[in-house]
């Protein structure tokens, strides 16, 4: 037998050994869960066209991100392509359908972290950015930077091909109308964001676990609806709308920014069932039903363990949801009853 045929031999055999450690690797089952807001939601104020509409987006959503962790793909992939989806949509406030600023303007931002090793990549206060979760995903792995903001990361996102769309494709009439309705509202609310009864918090966001065992979370919006001042809220900071460590949890919130950047919701949520021990139910409750409702604070997580475990928690009357456990159950729910 020569050198050569040794040779052959060595690596047919090296093959077999590293197919057959691969398929004895445990693998962990997937989760995946997506939002689109979460605020004052009625029934009454949904026509059956338009709450089929969106159910039907956050059923498209989530199954494109769990077909990607059903093949095998990362949770990274997984939230990207669901938060992607999205943003594609007029009905939720990102991207496409991202509400107007005080200038008539869309003005968003987004963020994204990796459970498996702390990296994250942010993006504030930027215009015209089809996909804010892709320049932020591009940031994280690009960038030597977590967040970038304004004109310098629309120069990085032209340097990394992003893509950019006119004021047009964002255009809706009904964001038209809410920011109409919030400058007729300005005299009598000091705090020059629509009244209480017609806060509507509708950041979208996506958590996941893959079969590796490694969890991500991202979020992206456009913010408040006449916000001023280069505003920016919770979903672009790392650690208060978005957080992700394999250690605990990953977890993308969605509400009243400035209380969830003051209680930094979604580390703490992520540090109690690290180092408290709790489920991630009991720490998620805890937080948003607990702590953020005593500051006054408004909105709701999404959020998920290592085992796969979910939490969709909430202390508004509704938040645009869904999920698909370990078991591969699907559930899709608007209304606090569901």
């Amino acid at each position: 037998m020569d050198n050569k045929t040794i040779f052959s031999l060595i690596i047919a055999f090296t093959s077999v050994i590293t197919l057959i450690s691969a398929s004895a690797e445990p693998r962990t089952p997937v989760a995946i869960a997506i939002h689109a807001g979460a605020g004052t939601i009625s029934k009454e104020e949904l026509t059956s066209a338009r709450e089929q509409e969106i159910r039907d987006t956050l059923i498209r959503a989530i199954q494109a991100g769990h077909g990607i962790l059903s093949a095998g793909g990362s949770s990274l992939d997984a939230i990207t392509t669901a938060v992607t989806i999205l943003e594609d949509s007029p009905n939720f406030n990102a991207g496409r359908g991202a509400v107007f600023n005080a200038e008539g303007r869309h003005e968003m931002d987004a963020s994204i972290m990796d459970g498996s090793n702390l990296d994250a990549g942010s993006v504030a206060g930027v215009h015209n950015i089809r996909n804010p979760i892709l320049l932020a995903r591009k940031i994280m792995s690009d960038s030597v930077h977590v967040m970038l903001m304004g004109e310098g990361a629309e120069v990085f996102a032209r340097r990394h091909d992003i893509e950019f769309a006119g004021d047009d494709y964002f255009f809706t009439e009904y964001r038209w109308q809410q920011l109409q309705q919030a400058k007729s509202g300005e005299n009598r609310n000091s705090h020059y964001f629509p009244d209480p009864p017609n806060r509507w918090f509708s950041t979208v966001g996506s958590v996941a676990l893959d079969a590796r065992g490694n969890l991500a979370a991202a979020t992206s919006t456009g913010g408040m609806t006449n916000k001023r001042w280069g505003r920016v809220g919770d979903s672009p900071i790392i650690g208060a709308g978005t957080y992700a460590d394999n250690r605990s949890c990953a977890v993308s919130a969605t509400g009243h920014g400035e209380y969830f950047i003051r209680a930094t919701v979604a580390r703490d949520i992520c540090s109690r069932v690290q180092y408290q021990g709790l489920s991630l139910n009991d720490a998620a409750e805890a937080v948003i039903n607990g702590q953020l409702k005593e500051m006054g604070g408004d909105g709701g997580i999404i959020a998920v363990d290592g085992k796969g475990n979910i939490a969709q928690t909430f202390n508004t009357p509704g938040m645009y949801r869904a999920m698909i456990d370990v078991d591969g159950n699907l559930s899709v729910s608007i209304f606090k009853d569901e």
